[in-house]
């Protein structure tokens, strides 16, 4: 199987999720040597490695026979992408799968994607908890079964009677304990952590989701200097934020949009190099110059424009003396 993602971290950070629950994976992307890249796909092609997690860049021309299945993690940008991406699997007449996770945010691009390969995406249940406890349940079955056939039990047969007359202990007891004791780092029953740990947290809500952690002080409030004066919409936010400073979308917290900048909550523990990273990045031709909330923003909007007194956020134009006039045009106060 290949995973594809989008950024370079997401391939080292899914590739220990996945390795920590007992899947032979790793990641591949441009910063890993040529040398450490061609033995990750040499592993892959002999069978020692099931699962790679890629980015387009380092997944161009790969080949390999045995990919049964394509996920798209994150979904693409673009239809091209996508479609190289499905084009890994189902080869020289094969059979082969291609899955990918969308948000409700994403749909767009989804129908994008059904227009460029002319072809409806069939829609997915995701599995229930009963569904991944019976899947896990028969998993293990599998490998009790192989087991008896395949080793010689007569030892540990001695050592279970051993321990059943010495403790008397029944059979089932004991069976019990040590299918625990097999499994208790990839527990077979799914448990409530689990399962919220895999669904994206945009189910909930975003603006409930968002508001929640922002109070439980997981989050920050940030000043970006573009606006709705320049066309920008949450989208181009996220997605900037999410590409250039490797901040997942699912961390970035409410947006509010004004005239001529916006407030974003952006995790309270980003490094202060993902920090100066955000100030440099561009949205709808504007550099973000980013300054926490609380602090006093430069003046950006105002440099180079003509004296009419201080101009709020909202477009508004403010005479000496407290009284506050709408603009009927740009760069001109309405007379009363």
């Amino acid at each position: 199987m290949i995973v594809f993602v989008r950024t370079k971290i997401a391939t080292v950070e899914l590739s220990e999720k996945l390795e920590s629950r007992g899947f032979s994976c790793a990641p591949l992307n441009g910063d890993m040597t040529q040398t450490l890249r061609e033995k990750t796909v040499e592993r892959l092609k002999a069978g020692t490695l099931d699962i790679v997690v890629a980015t387009d860049v380092a997944a161009r021309g790969l080949d390999v026979k045995r990919i049964s299945h394509v996920v798209n993690y994150d979904i693409p940008y673009d239809t091209e992408a996508y479609v190289h991406r499905i084009g890994r699997t189902g080869r020289a007449g094969r059979m082969g799968q291609a899955i990918l996770f969308v948000a409700p945010r994403e749909r767009r691009m989804l129908a994008a994607i059904e227009r460029a390969t002319r072809q409806p995406i069939t829609a997915m249940s995701l599995p229930s908890r009963k569904d991944i406890s019976n899947r896990r349940s028969d998993l293990f079955k599998e490998q009790i079964a192989e087991a008896m056939e395949s080793q010689d039990l007569e030892f540990f047969e001695e050592l279970i009677d051993s321990y059943q007359h010495q403790y008397d202990v029944g059979l089932r007891r004991i069976a019990a304990t040590l299918a625990y004791l097999v499994q208790k780092d990839r527990p077979l029953q799914v448990d409530d952590g689990e399962i919220e740990e895999t669904v994206d947290r945009e189910d909930r809500g975003p603006r409930q989701r968002r508001e929640k952690e922002a109070s439980d002080g997981n989050l920050m409030r940030y000043r970006i200097e573009v606006g709705r004066n320049h066309g920008v919409e949450p989208k181009h936010i996220v997605g900037a934020i999410a590409n250039e400073a490797n901040i997942r979308s699912r961390d970035i917290g409410q947006i509010k949009i004004h005239n001529d900048h916006c407030l974003v909550d952006l995790p309270n523990d980003m490094p202060s190099a993902t920090f100066r990273q955000l100030q440099k990045v561009w949205v709808c031709g504007q550099q973000l110059q980013i300054t926490p909330a609380d602090e006093q923003a430069p003046d950006f909007e105002n440099k180079g424009k003509r004296k009419g007194g201080p101009k709020s956020s909202e477009g508004k134009f403010f005479k000496p003396g407290g009284k506050k006039f709408p603009r009927s045009r740009p760069g001109r106060p309405k007379k009363p």
